[in-house]
């Protein structure tokens, strides 16, 4: 009964190291019909993410939720506020992150921070709202990673005047998928 085990044992491992077979096609080359070989030859696809076609930013959760076609893609945790992170912007220096429904409408690779997207407040209310007391509503908010030059993962706390902070990782990945226009949703 070993003998026959070890026949079989050997047949098996003589069977794994035979050449590859092919077949033979009218008019065409021979194609190899050994999966191994064909698996180690084409390389393993590059896992793609779709482009974010709208933000949601749940500010309570500390949570930001990219969307393509309706479905979540993306999710970052964790998001960092200005030192007043409760409430809906109101003036410049307030120190709050706004709410409501603004566009992603620029860039910055040269920010002080590591890459940043600008998020298109104020819009007319906020500017109206501002006005009635005489104040400015600030702007240049952001989504955008930690300082320049920190060399360590992240700052701790609420540290911004009013931007959205990410990891350094999750901006780059975030920059690559979130087009200038991007509508972005700032929910309390």
């Amino acid at each position: 009964m070993r003998q026959l085990t070890l026949l079989v044992l050997a047949f098996a491992i003589a069977a794994c190291t035979a050449a590859p077979e092919t077949v033979a096609t009218a008019g065409a080359e021979p194609v190899r019909t050994d999966r191994s070989a064909a698996i180690r030859t084409i390389p393993a696809p590059r896992q793609t993410i779709a482009l974010a076609d709208y933000l949601i930013v749940d500010k309570s959760k500390r949570m930001l939720v990219a969307y393509s076609q309706g479905k979540p893609i993306r999710a970052y945790r964790n998001l960092q506020f200005g030192d007043a992170p409760k409430g809906h912007k109101r003036f410049q220096g307030d120190e709050r992150t706004p709410e409501g429904v603004y566009r992603i409408d620029w860039r910055n690779p040269q920010s002080r921070f590591h890459l940043s997207l600008r998020i298109s407040y104020p819009n007319e209310q906020d500017r109206a709202f501002a006005s009635q007391y005489g104040m400015s509503p600030g702007g240049d908010i952001f989504i955008h990673g930690q300082p320049n030059g920190l060399n360590y993962g992240r700052m701790s706390g609420d540290w911004t005047d009013g931007c959205i902070a990410l990891s350094n990782e999750e901006i780059e990945e975030l920059w690559r998928i979130v087009p200038d226009g991007t509508p972005i949703e700032i929910r309390p």
